[in-house]
């Protein structure tokens, strides 16, 4: 049946339509319309149930008669091919070369991989230039496309693939995965530590020296990405990998990689948490880990385009959290730490910093410590030390240790707003443009504007062009925060080892 068919598969009490992409004994294996191939699957044969032809150009026209059919069989005269020169020329302009296969069309080749303790379902194709039988007879590796086209059909016979936990080398076989695994006495990413919290560190390889290492890493992070473009030649590319740590060995819980030297500023090319370790907020410490290396380097990053599903709604969880938690401290009158005051006159609040221009208070209220990660020390530390601060001052100290990049000018001034009973209302003030916030967060202003926008606070606009002025209240801002469930940073300024 042709691939173009449409067919309706039942799929959690829905009928989905769904491609069909191959066929086995007994099973189909599908591709659901509208959604990532990660969802691709194999199901029984008997699953679908109705099929819809695919298009045809060259059908014939309404006045011409059905064909008439014998046996069930149409009498319709078959037309006549064309020329082997048209033939050539239509497949040269309707069909991609055999060659070059790319990712967007190969299906995955593993249906599994065994990863240490783990039996992790792949998501998308990987080029491994291995087929069963080969074992540790492994190809060398080549150009990319080279390798890429080798492997494009190449399928394990049993869909599964074996692959160490310690150094990513691959194996078809689980017996050949078993001798490695007793031989194997890696205990860590080779590498320099540059973040450590408890029993998480961050680790940074060079690709130029450790190539066999990040060749096989990257084969295994491409079994989750689907739209990055693979790159055998690692020398350019520094890898960030993250673990966690118990008694016996550092475990590899995701990585992102990032160019040397981007002339476009990217601060991110590919960032992979492993499937048994997604959400649980992993995947926003390494991003906003590669946004502190930015800053540490004087620049404003901004990811690799394009960006998938995922990590565009990685992406933009981030750039929200960052905005919101800015406007909070910037749209703030008083600390949020700071104790009531009682006094007999009106006091006297010249000395009182608001939380945008401090790192700590020196009247902070005691409050119970938040739960830490694994294997942090739970004494409790002054707020500079990160291990005892408050989330307020954690991420007022994001903004305040942003360097030149947060000196921005702002009209900041203070409303007072008496009330009906006697009483008064101070109301902060802040007027600045796009650039100003962007600068101050560290973000690019295509990406605080996208953010902005998706957020719903670019709704109160007065003007046209520029000269737009757009209004954001602090109840805009705690609305998207309730919506959007911001948190509190996942990263510790104070442990990074740069």
């Amino acid at each position: 049946m042709s691939p173009a068919a449409i067919h309706y598969v039942p799929k959690d009490g829905v009928d989905r339509k769904a491609h069909v992409l191959d066929r086995r004994l007994g099973e189909v294996f599908v591709h659901y319309l509208g959604t990532d191939k990660r969802l691709d699957e194999w199901i029984s044969a008997d699953a679908i149930r109705a099929t819809t032809p695919p298009r045809d150009f060259t059908s014939p026209s309404r006045d011409t008669p059905p064909p008439r059919r014998v046996n069930g069989t149409s009498t319709r005269k078959r037309r006549r091919s064309p020329s082997p020169a048209k033939a050539q020329d239509t497949r040269e302009t309707t069909q991609p070369p055999a060659a070059l296969p790319t990712t967007a069309s190969a299906r995955r080749n593993f249906d599994k991989v065994n990863f240490g303790p783990w039996q992790i379902k792949t998501w998308y194709f990987s080029p491994y230039p291995l087929t069963d039988g080969e074992g540790e007879d492994v190809i060398g590796h080549g150009r990319t496309m080279d390798l890429f086209a080798g492997a494009v059909n190449r399928e394990n016979a049993s869909g599964v693939l074996w692959v160490c936990d310690r150094c990513f080398k691959y194996m078809a076989d689980g017996t050949s995965w078993e001798v490695h695994m007793r031989k194997c006495a890696r205990k860590h990413p080779p590498g320099r530590k540059v973040y450590q919290r408890g029993a998480h560190t961050i680790w940074e390889v060079d690709g130029a020296k450790e190539k066999l290492y990040c060749q096989n890493l990257s084969l295994f992070g491409k079994l989750f990405i689907d739209i990055k473009t693979l790159f055998f030649d690692c020398d350019n590319f520094l890898f960030y990998i993250f673990t966690d740590a118990d008694s016996q060995r550092d475990h590899v819980l995701g990585f992102f990689s990032k160019e040397k030297i981007s002339y476009d500023d990217y601060n991110l090319a590919c960032i992979v948490v492993l499937p048994p370790y997604q959400k649980k907020g992993y995947g926003m410490l390494l991003i906003e880990f590669s946004y502190e290396l930015s800053r540490r380097a004087g620049r404003i990053g901004t990811p690799e385009r394009p960006l998938s599903d995922l990590g565009l709604r990685s992406y933009l969880a981030y750039w929200v959290s960052t905005i919101v938690r800015f406007f909070r401290q910037l749209l703030s009158t008083l600390p949020p730490d700071l104790p009531p005051i009682k006094t007999s006159h009106l006091p006297d609040l010249s000395h009182v910093r608001t939380s945008v221009d401090m790192t700590s208070s020196p009247q902070q209220k005691r409050t119970k410590r938040a739960k830490g990660w694994d294997g942090e020390s739970a004494t409790p530390s002054s707020p500079e030390s990160g291990g005892g601060a408050s989330p307020a001052t954690r991420d007022s100290f994001a903004f305040s240790s942003l360097g030149p990049a947060a000196q921005v000018p702002l009209d900041r001034m203070y409303e007072t707003v008496p009330a009906q009973d006697g009483s008064a209302a101070v109301h902060t003030v802040v007027r600045c443009t796009l650039a100003d916030l962007a600068r101050a967060t560290n973000l690019r202003v295509e990406d605080a504007a996208f953010a902005l926008n998706e957020c719903g606070l670019l709704v109160r606009r007065e003007g046209e062009g520029d000269t737009m002025t757009i209004a954001i209240s602090r109840e805009m801002v705690e609305a998207v925060a309730r919506e959007r469930n911001v948190k509190r940073m996942c990263i510790d300024f104070t442990k990074v080892l740069l």
